[in-house]
């Protein structure tokens, strides 16, 4: 129960975000924002109908959609927080706060993002969009992002034709710091680096990312050489993950010990446990002590 009050809190507060940011900055204006959310946003500019109503109905074929993709759980969070959106949207009232164009597409990005980021964190979704890139992603493979991408190219080319240019450079620019603030808030402000490294030298290696960076690492037995010139020995693999801040250090640190060590680099959108050095956690661990931190380190 404690744990069903707290996600529901969240996606109140993720709701109330959201219709701030619809209802005090972006609907005043004219903005729109992608999705089905958009969608509902032009419907309402073009025919003059409530845009809560249009923003429940457009949502319901996206959440049937869902419903073939997703757990029922996030279903019927997803119903019960558009719904709830909508209503906000409606009851909601807001005194201008700025005429400025560039401020109000920044500022209703960022409330919407962080509204919509919030739900998305406690299992619900404001917007259908992402439910049809889901459903889309499992039958044709084609990834979420670009389906999403292109969704809302449609949307933005059919503004700039039936509103105008200037209209749809703004709302662009606000779902761009929406995605953006969405993204902050799923993936934290700690970005994370994922780094596999492959060196002769990888004992070498292994001691002066422990002591100089304070990181843990897997380390893994291979076999070097693979190609034209086939198997030539066996060899240790380091993989660890480092914060984005430190990328360059130990990149530099690994060029420094071993010029020729093969590198591969990629993004780590969650972390936990382990040994890693955090910048925003208070209490994070910053470094091992040096007498100990290679074997703590090396498993």
């Amino acid at each position: 129960m404690r744990t069903y009050v707290k996600e529901y809190g969240q996606i109140a507060i993720g709701i109330l975000l959201a219709s701030v940011g619809l209802k005090a900055f972006l609907l005043p204006n004219n903005f729109l924002d992608g999705g089905v959310t958009g969608i509902a946003i032009l419907l309402s500019q073009q025919t003059g109908w409530n845009i809560s109503i249009l923003l429940i109905l457009i949502s319901i074929p996206f959440i049937l959609v869902g419903a073939f993709t997703v757990s029922k759980r996030i279903v019927i969070k997803s119903m019960i927080a558009i719904a709830l959106l909508a209503l906000s949207i409606n009851l909601e009232t807001f005194s201008t706060i700025t005429e400025d164009k560039l401020l109000i597409a920044i500022f209703g990005g960022v409330f919407l993002g962080a509204g919509i980021g919030i739900s998305i964190r406690n299992g619900a979704v404001l917007d259908g969009s992402e439910l049809l890139g889901l459903f889309i992603f499992n039958k044709y493979g084609i990834s979420i992002g670009k389906t999403i991408l292109i969704f809302n190219v449609v949307l933005f080319a059919i503004t700039a034709y039936v509103v105008s240019m200037e209209v749809a450079m703004y709302s662009i620019l606000a779902y761009i710091v929406t995605a953006k603030v969405i993204d902050l808030f799923i993936q934290g402000l700690e970005n994370f680096i994922g780094l596999t490294i492959v060196s002769h030298k990888s004992e070498v290696i292994e001691e002066g990312i422990a002591q100089q960076l304070g990181v843990g690492m897997t380390i893994y037995k291979g076999a070097s050489g693979y190609g034209s010139s086939g198997k030539s020995e066996k060899i240790r693999i380091i993989q660890t993950v480092v914060n984005r801040i430190d990328i360059n250090k130990t990149l530099k640190l690994v060029e420094e010990l071993d010029p020729k060590a093969f590198i591969i680099e990629f993004d780590v959108h969650k972390v936990r446990g382990g040994v890693l050095k955090r910048y925003l956690t208070k209490g994070s661990t910053a470094s091992l002590p040096k007498a100990n931190v290679a074997k703590a380190n090396s498993v």
